[in-house]
Order: structure tokens, then C-alpha cells, then sequence
């Protein structure tokens, strides 16, 4: 038997035991919700656990696999590569793979108007590229961002993170970041007519959430960020490369941004990989002269096998078409899901752009069901969603994620490869937990109920 073999199936079955070695409470959890389960293998939407179970991936790796998991294309390209035995990691040169990738890169920013990339290794080193450009280049210190915004979990991406569940705990962060509220016009001209920030960071859809900004917003962010010269940056992490209908998410706005951030589906699911796109104009101020050629880098950055499978990730969204799949897709969910908002009081909102869709959950109007929900509600602000995502798991092994603290909101992130009966089977079996839980008292119920003995 060979190493890997050997290696892996001497602990087979073992994930969550070993986890003791890496993040017991997140193990703990995942057995309370019922998620424990050990994946095998996997291809494009589908997950298959140690019994050889199919189960339906509606998180996508928080969507990472647009492209759907292991991608012949992807895996062949990456062996090929591996088999030419070339240079990586020299340091002392300029990689080949990295420079076809940052002009590929380039080609697809509408417009044409930025003209440089650096890379990253993931969505939250891109975030601390983008702050320590932001500062370098305009001198500031202030930065300003959204309430409910996730921008990463390090030391700089948690000073502009709008969610004071991550932050709890880690003060001092960075100095001079403040929050607005999402859609809130006055205020944020008030804060960017002081002429103190260096950059407005924001997700064009809000990945906590699903919360989906006022276009006319966002276009007289731009506006005032021009007018005082304060960088527009935009977070295009999870949005990003197809997964709201469009190469990136900011186009359905007509905006121009200073910095695109990306990373997740651009590594195609085997190698973190992340970037920068911004102006020349703002790297030189950074990298101002030749003393200064590496005051701002990464080891990885721009290793090889990630830039590769780059490369490889970006033809097969091209040559497959799945951009405009996934807007084509997400209108055949979102137009089914709405069939679910019609029929059941407890749906309250759908909304999304593309294969980006957030599932709202309210409180219903009649009296025994409305007794219900405010029951499991005050055993947990949100639990209502955290059961039906159970409930998904359990019953039709549907893997989804609750999308935030204490919000009654499921949140899908499908790979962009899926077929409408997929989406179908989703619709289906949220219809039939749905319908089960117009019965009070009932099984949907008491699995709620069952989270005052955790």
C-alpha cells in the first residue's frame, strides 16, 4: 500500500476525533447540528461520505467551487504541471505563470481602466494588501466600511468587519475604521466629505446576510469618493468570477471601482490563491522607488501550481459559459424559491443576484405557528433558519449554511455547474420541511425545542 493510502486510511473515519488536534469546539458543534459527517470524494455538486451517501453541496466550499469540485480540466492541467518538474518559489525572479495570470486578470475589469495585479495567497491577505495601499497611497488613516460587512478575519480585515460577533474579544484593532449603515447616503457623505478616509471597502452583496445594496448607492459612493479623492475599493471575494450572473458582481451597478479583491473560486478548489487589481497609479506610491521594490510581499503570492490553476479555473468558465449559466440558473431558483414565498408564511424574502441566494425567514400570522416561532426564537435569536438548514442536512442531505449571527437566513453558494434538477431537488425538499412545519406542534418543532438540553 502506498503513503497516502497507508497515511489515510489508518484514520479513516477519525476526522472528528482528530479535530482535537486543530478546533474542538467547531467538531462539537458540527455533531450538535448534525454536519459530522466524513466526505470521501466529490465531484462538481455532489459530496459523497465514507458509506458512499450523496449529498448536494448548496455551500460550495463558502464559494471557492464555482467551477464544481475536482474539474478534469483543473486536475489535468495541475498534473501536468506538477509532471514538468519546473522552478517554483525562485523568489529572485519574475515567475512566468504569475504574469499570464495578472494579464488575464486584467483583460476580464470592465472597462480596461486598472492595470496591475498583486497576489495573494486568500481573500483576507487581499483585504490587508488593499489597507496597507489604501494608506500608502493617500497618506490616511481612516478607513470606512458597512455594517453586517465580512472582509476577513485577521488583525486588519477584523478592523472593518461589521459583525461584532468576530470582533469580540480582539480590541485594540486598527485606529480609525468606522461603519455606516447599507444604503445610508447622508451619512456617508458627512464621513467622506472630512476628506480623512483612505478608502470605502464594501461588498457589492453583502456575503452575512445576502443583503443587496441600493445601486443608486453605490453610485454616489463613487461620486464622493472621486470627489475626495478616497480610494472605492471593492470586495469581490465571494461575488467574484460568475457567481452573481457576471464576471464580477459590481457590473450589475455601473461602477467603476480603484481596487478589485478576489480570491475563492479563482483557485478552483486545490490551491488558496488571491489578488489585487488596482491602478498603477496607486502601486507606485507604494512601491515608490527601487529601495522600495519589496516593502509590500507575500512568499506565496505568486507560487506557480496557484497561478496555474488560475489560469486553468478561468478557461473553464469561458470555454464551459458558466457565467452566463449561473445568471440563467439563479433565475430558475429564485423564481422557484418565490413559489415557496407565496405558500408559506414563514418565507419573508428571497433575494440574491445569480447562484448568490439569500432565503429570509419571518415571523408567521397565525396565531399556533406564530406561539411556535416565537418559542425556538427565544430559545435562540435565529434558530427557526439553523433548524430547517438541519433539517435539509438530515433528512435530504443537503449541506447549506445558516448565512450570519442570529438572522433568520439561509444563504446558497451552489457551484455554478449545477443542472435544474438540482435546484428542483432543493426546491422540493425546502417545500416538504416547510409544509411540515405549518404542523404545531411537530417534528421540525422539537428539533428546535431539543436545543434547550445543549
Amino acid at each position: 500500500m502506498d503513503f497516502l493510502n497507508r497515511i489515510l486510511s489508518e484514520e479513516r473515519n477519525n476526522n472528528y476525533p482528530l479535530h482535537e488536534y486543530i478546533n474542538p469546539q467547531f467538531a462539537k458543534v458540527l455533531k450538535i447540528i448534525g454536519f459530522d459527517k466524513c466526505y470521501d470524494k466529490a465531484e462538481g455538486i455532489y459530496l459523497y461520505d465514507t458509506d458512499n451517501n450523496k449529498y448536494w453541496d448548496f455551500l460550495g466550499g463558502y464559494g471557492v467551487f464555482n467551477i464544481g469540485r475536482n474539474h478534469p480540466f483543473l486536475k489535468e492541467v495541475l498534473k501536468n504541471y506538477i509532471d514538468q518538474d519546473s522552478a517554483s518559489l525562485v523568489q529572485m525572479e519574475a515567475p512566468l505563470a504569475s504574469g499570464i495570470l495578472a494579464k488575464k486578470l486584467l483583460e476580464l475589469v470592465p472597462k480596461q481602466d486598472l492595470d496591475i495585479v498583486y497576489f495573494t495567497n486568500s481573500g483576507t491577505e487581499s483585504i490587508e494588501t488593499a489597507i496597507k495601499f489604501a494608506h500608502g497611497a493617500t497618506g490616511r488613516q481612516k478607513l470606512l466600511f458597512l455594517d453586517h460587512a465580512f472582509h476577513g478575519l485577521t488583525n486588519g480585515s477584523l478592523s472593518i468587519n461589521g459583525n461584532k460577533e468576530f470582533r469580540l474579544g480582539f480590541d485594540p484593532l486598527i485606529p480609525g475604521c468606522e461603519s455606516i449603515l447599507l444604503n445610508d447616503t447622508k451619512t456617508l457623505e458627512e464621513k467622506l466629505s472630512t476628506k480623512e478616509f483612505a478608502a470605502f471597502i464594501f461588498e457589492p452583496i453583502q456575503g452575512k446576510g445576502v443583503y443587496i445594496p441600493d445601486p443608486l448607492f453605490l453610485r454616489k459612493a463613487e461620486e464622493l469618493c472621486k470627489k475626495t479623492d478616497t480610494l472605492f475599493i471593492v470586495d469581490e471575494i465571494q461575488t467574484g468570477f460568475g457567481r452573481c450572473g457576471k464576471m464580477f458582481c459590481f457590473e450589475h451597478y455601473g461602477i467603476t471601482p480603484d481596487m478589485i479583491l478576489v480570491s475563492k473560486a479563482l483557485s478552483g478548489g486545490f490551491v488558496p490563491i488571491g489578488a489585487v487589481l488596482t491602478r498603477r497609479s496607486i502601486y507606485d506610491k507604494v512601491f515608490s522607488s527601487l529601495d522600495r521594490c519589496v516593502v509590500h510581499s507575500s512568499t506565496f503570492g505568486q507560487n506557480n501550481f496557484a497561478c496555474i490553476g488560475g489560469l486553468a479555473t478561468l478557461e473553464v468558465l469561458r470555454k464551459e459559459e458558466l457565467i452566463p449559466k449561473a445568471h440563467n440558473m439563479g433565475e430558475y431558483f429564485s423564481t422557484k424559491l418565490n413559489t415557496l414565498k407565496e405558500k408559506y408564511e414563514f418565507v419573508k424574502e428571497i433575494r440574491g443576484k445569480g447562484l448568490m441566494i439569500g432565503i429570509e425567514f419571518g415571523s408567521p400570522q397565525k396565531l399556533t405557528l406564530k406561539m411556535g416561532w416565537n418559542l425556538i426564537n427565544k430559545i435562540n435569536e435565529g434558530l427557526f433558519a439553523q433548524v430547517i438548514s438541519m433539517s435539509l442536512m438530515r433528512k435530504y442531505k443537503i449541506l447549506t449554511q445558516v448565512s450570519g449571527h442570529k438572522v433568520n437566513i439561509i444563504k446558497v453558494l451552489p457551484p455554478l455547474v449545477l443542472s435544474k434538477s438540482d435546484i428542483d431537488y432543493f426546491v422540493d425538499s425546502l417545500d416538504a420541511l416547510l409544509q411540515e412545519s405549518e404542523k404545531f406542534p411537530g417534528p421540525i418543532w422539537e428539533m428546535g425545542k431539543s436545543f434547550l438540553k445543549v
